[in-house]
């Protein structure tokens, strides 16, 4: 692999980029403090400000490191932040990337998280060499494994009581897609 960092990232709609201090309160008020948005995930909703100011610096102060992939999604119709996506886990030995990934529920069913999670795919593919993307959704939270089948993810198997979030200990899908799978979706072959 051919770490890059959190590089800025475009599509239609959205810029993919690195943290700022002041995209503490949009991210607190679009998703942080949510207890419908982080129902799944492994962190509580923030309860104050500062707690999310906080994660924010935590964020930031990961930059340095060329193999941190951490991007908040700012929507360019209001310039506001909207959600995140990161590269959780890197296993280097076989060039694989998880992903997760969270959005203001304001924003959920208008395809933005399959468009900014097909942005990163094509990234981790062409400019940074990963070979394998992952990503993994609880059983009760079918709508983010309706995100990464849009994106060509495949259904690999579901570990029985694998996984842990704010619902507790439960069942969690694996889903994937190789950079072959990718080339083919894409019409492409080069590597």
């Amino acid at each position: 692999m051919k770490h890059l960092g959190t590089v800025t990232l475009e599509t239609e709609r959205l810029i993919l980029r690195r943290y700022v201090p002041d995209d503490a309160e949009d991210a607190f008020k679009n998703w942080t403090n949510s207890e419908t948005v982080t129902k799944y995930m492994t962190w509580p909703p923030h309860g104050t400000l500062d707690v999310t100011r906080g994660y924010i610096q935590y964020c930031i102060d990961g930059y340095k490191n060329a193999d941190n992939y951490n991007w908040v999604i700012e929507y360019k119709e209001n310039g506001q932040v909207i959600g995140s996506i990161s590269v959780v886990r890197l296993e280097e030995e076989i060039d694989c990337a998880e992903i997760g990934y969270c959005l203001s529920e304001k924003y959920w069913g208008k395809g933005i998280m399959p468009e900014a999670f097909g942005r990163v795919i094509g990234f981790l593919f062409r400019e940074v060499g990963v070979n394998r993307i992952q990503a993994t959704h609880d059983t009760n939270n079918p709508k983010s494994g309706r995100v990464m089948e849009k994106c060509g993810l495949q259904y690999e198997g579901t570990l029985r009581q694998a996984g842990k979030n704010n619902q507790g200990i439960g069942d969690k899908v694996v889903r994937a897609i190789l950079r072959e799978d990718y080339d083919k979706l894409s019409g492409s072959e080069e590597r």
